[in-house]
């Protein structure tokens, strides 16, 4: 084992619980005169499987987990345990894993606008690898990081609207003129980097996407540059009802892999899969802490009874300055879940969802259909870790809400496999096979040969 992660990080469970077993039992143990309103239940199970589905699906390519999509102890811990490095947006990530034990080659300073001064801490504590595109971003690493090699970030198409979700990359029009600009300030470049990003993504985008940065890779190539990295960023779905399924944007990755960048070429692939990784493990439970009421004109027959025309909005002790940023992010807010069973028919309402009184902006959901629930109740929202473990703001008071690590038995020696670290006997090994997020079925099992921790890049 690498030492990052043991069996004091996570709550030790049998298989045939879930996340949401485990949160409902959590929620039940709290004493009514507790003062924690909001919590996280993550299954780290989960994330073992999906990395062992990202291995399988992209043999060829090592993931480097975007920190900014989920910075908490476990999982940081836990990817690096299994051997994947760290895409880091400022100094606070890159000081955050470095703090774990991460060395500096496993990670990639991704952040295409960086602070001279983030730039500096990332030169004295050796990260080297980060990403380009446009020259006052080169001018700022010639002259704080002459060491530094550097990714060029390309855009897919040189048309904007072609990927309108892509805030960030040169087009190929401008390449040789950043490579040519590059050499001229005796800055290494030692790739081509591109992010397609999660909204409406389609396995074409990503073709499009590497048939662009291998014209990327001539050019530098042309110009005396030891090509050999290629990124090819996120976007990768988090939870299956996605437009596009995992193995199906996998599929496209390797088709055009084999195409443009064929096996023994002498490039080495990243990608980072922020979403994909940690949407599913995460379950959160927030309180109502105070609830309105208004009349609701809404059609329906005069027998109807008058309470089931109002209108309910309730205020939750969090929300999208802290654990519902998420839904500033593209993501949909998951449907509510009730903690405590209700009578087999109670009326439902229309209800909405707010943040912690006192900002009118802040708001979760409109328009749900709920029971009447109370100050004191609890909602249990499920697919919540990307994008929700959300830093101290001005507008966010009180303590970040707790979050509660578990993983099975059966996750666990899975952790020790991906090390080389096999099972004993027969049986052992045959298990591994099994679902390993404490009990949740997958469509199939995953099964794969012991992986060893992939040496630096650079």
């Amino acid at each position: 084992m690498n030492g990052y992660l043991d069996e004091s990080n996570f709550m030790m469970v049998k298989e045939g619980f879930t996340t949401r077993d485990l949160l409902e039992n959590l929620l039940v143990e709290l004493c009514p005169a507790s003062d924690r309103q909001a919590l996280f239940m993550a299954d780290l199970g989960d994330i073992v499987k999906k990395h062992l589905r990202f291995l399988k699906a992209l043999p060829r390519v090592k993931p480097y987990f975007p920190v900014k999509c989920n910075g908490s102890e476990g999982v940081l811990r836990l990817l690096a345990e299994l051997g994947a490095g760290f895409a880091c947006a400022n100094k606070a990530e890159i000081t955050r894993v470095q703090s774990i034990g991460v060395p500096a080659d496993k990670i990639f300073y991704s952040s295409p606008c960086k602070q001279v001064a983030h730039l500096k801490y990332a030169a004295s504590h050796g990260v080297q690898l980060m990403a380009f595109d446009n020259e006052v971003e080169l001018s700022k690493v010639a002259r704080s990081h002459p060491h530094a090699r550097m990714l060029l970030g390309v855009t897919a198409d040189s048309s904007p609207s072609a990927h309108p979700n892509m805030a960030f990359g040169a087009t190929l029009k401008s390449c040789r003129h950043l490579l040519e600009t590059a050499k001229e300030q005796a800055v290494e470049v030692v790739g081509i980097s591109f992010h397609l990003g999660s909204p409406g993504l389609e396995p074409q985008a990503f073709q499009q996407a590497v048939a662009a940065a291998q014209l990327a890779f001539e050019m530098g190539t042309e110009l005396g540059y030891r090509m050999h990295l290629l990124d090819v960023g996120g976007g990768f779905p988090g939870t299956e009802d996605a437009r596009a399924r995992f193995e199906e944007l996998a599929a496209a990755i390797n088709s055009a892999l084999d195409l443009y960048f064929p096996n023994g070429c002498g490039v080495e692939i990243i990608a980072r899969p922020g979403r994909f990784y940690v949407s599913s493990a995460f379950s959160f439970a927030a309180s109502i802490t105070a609830r309105e009421e208004a009349p609701a004109e809404q059609p329906g027959s005069d027998e109807e009874e008058p309470d089931t025309k109002k209108s309910l909005m309730y205020h939750l002790s969090d929300g999208i300055y802290g654990t519902f940023s998420c839904l500033l992010f593209d993501s949909p807010c998951p449907r509510p879940q009730l903690h405590k069973r209700r009578c087999p028919d109670p009326p439902w309402h229309s209800s909405s969802l707010c943040g912690p009184a006192g900002c009118d902006e802040d708001r979760i959901a409109d328009g749900l259909k709920l029971p009447e629930l109370h100050v004191g109740d609890w909602l249990i929202f499920e697919d919540m870790g990307a994008y929700t473990i959300a830093a101290p703001t001005p507008l966010r008071e009180g303590p970040q809400p707790h979050i509660t690590y578990a993983m099975s038995h059966l996750a666990w020696k899975a952790v020790q496999l991906c090390q080389g670290k096999l099972p004993q006997t027969e049986d052992d090994r045959e298990r591994v096979c099994a679902p390993l997020s404490c009990g949740w079925e997958m469509a199939e099992t995953l099964c794969v040969a012991p992986v060893f921790t992939p040496a630096g890049i650079i």
